[in-house]
């Protein structure tokens, strides 16, 4: 409940099933994303669009939306970004016998990622990611002092991209938030603000690094421990696309959602008031037995069913194919590789870490060879 302060204090309530986690999903004019708000002295929007309803939510999205969903743009990310960091990471890993992939890898593919998209390179890429990592990380072993400096470096190096690229647009994110144009109702088309893109650049670094990190875990991890289901997908490479929806129905990272009560409602058979919240059961909803049989299991072969881990309605995931590609890319780059890739018997046994903020994998000590 300490996660968002705007919650705290509140009357909470928590939604498990399938159906009714998806009614509330599609119904913002009840359940309203606006929980997500962090007070500040300035009364910003910092969280963007992670926070908005429609119709503003509709009308910022729209300026970033055609870079992640059209039908041009996975091709824009393959070719810009994803098929070229793979390609150099799987080649730093030929080398060795031993790899911990977690690390050397799943974590390295989206941050990399996202640092080229929104045009940075070099030495300058290179302490942005650091600092961004170093921000964001939960390791006990960085001060608090530390992460705020980092924080304010990530600041600041956005800051100072905007304005270079206002003066030298380039092929990137950065530049194409630049000449989008934000349309609200009953105003003229303007530009964004520096501080309206700097705010998309961190919601894509946020959602598109941790996420993908630990969703491209935890399906190598339940392949690595599902061999027979390995061996299928070695064999015929059209299962990656199944072994990823099914870890997202398995272990979605983000297990849980929240949304505040905007008036008195009955739902499901409880009263719900205004200005109570609602905690959306992501996880447990994907693995609704009224929707899923045996839905504790690792089963790519499963029935195609919608799993809940990008959300559903308005709010569902801008990002999703991106991360998608990234994960499917580098499963298969691994494979090529490494076609004898497994778990590390002689280290520790990997399990999926985590609780309602987030799950991903505690580490993948794999044997290359």
């Amino acid at each position: 409940h300490d996660r968002h302060v705007f919650a705290k204090g509140r009357q909470h309530w928590t939604v498990l099933s399938y159906e009714a986690c998806e009614q509330a999903f599609r119904d913002p004019e009840t359940f309203s994303n606006r929980v997500q708000h962090h007070p500040n002295p300035d009364n910003e929007q910092t969280m963007g669009i992670l926070e908005m309803d429609p119709p503003l939510h509709r009308a910022y999205r729209r300026t970033i939306q055609p870079k992640f969903l059209m039908p041009q743009a996975l091709g824009w990310w393959r070719t810009q970004t994803i098929d070229g960091i793979i390609e150099r990471l799987v080649e730093r890993l030929s080398s060795r016998d031993r790899a911990e992939l977690n690390i050397d890898f799943c974590a390295r593919v989206p941050v990399y990622t996202i640092t080229t998209a929104i045009g940075l390179d070099g030495e300058e890429a290179l302490r942005f990611r650091h600092a961004y990592l170093n921000s964001t990380s939960s390791s006990r072993d960085i001060a608090p002092e530390d992460r705020m400096r980092n924080a304010r470096l990530v600041e600041t190096l956005l800051s100072d991209l905007v304005a270079a690229r206002r003066a030298d647009p380039r092929d990137d994110l950065i530049s194409y938030l630049i000449d989008a144009r934000l349309r609200l109702a009953g105003e003229a088309p303007r530009p964004l603000t520096d501080r309206e893109i700097m705010t998309h650049a961190r919601l894509v670094m946020v959602a598109g690094g941790g996420t993908s990190w630990r969703q491209m875990g935890i399906t190598l991890y339940a392949l690595l421990t599902h061999p027979e289901q390995l061996a299928a997908v070695k064999a015929d490479r059209a299962l990656i696309d199944d072994a990823i929806e099914e870890s997202l129905r398995w272990y979605p990272t983000a297990p849980y959602f929240y949304r505040l009560v905007t008036r008195d409602t009955a739902f499901h058979g409880q009263d719900l008031k205004a200005g109570d919240v609602i905690e959306l059961g992501l996880g447990p909803a994907n693995r609704d037995p009224a929707r899923w049989h045996d839905p504790d299991a690792f089963d790519l072969h499963r029935p195609k069913l919608t799993n809940m881990a990008f959300g559903l309605g308005t709010h569902r995931c801008l990002g999703m194919n991106v991360a998608r590609v990234e994960i499917a890319r580098s499963i298969e780059a691994l494979l090529d590789a490494f076609p004898d890739l497994r778990l590390d018997p002689a280290a520790p046994a990997p399990f999926i870490t985590g609780g309602l903020e987030q799950q991903g994998v505690s580490g993948l000590p794999v044997l290359l060879r």
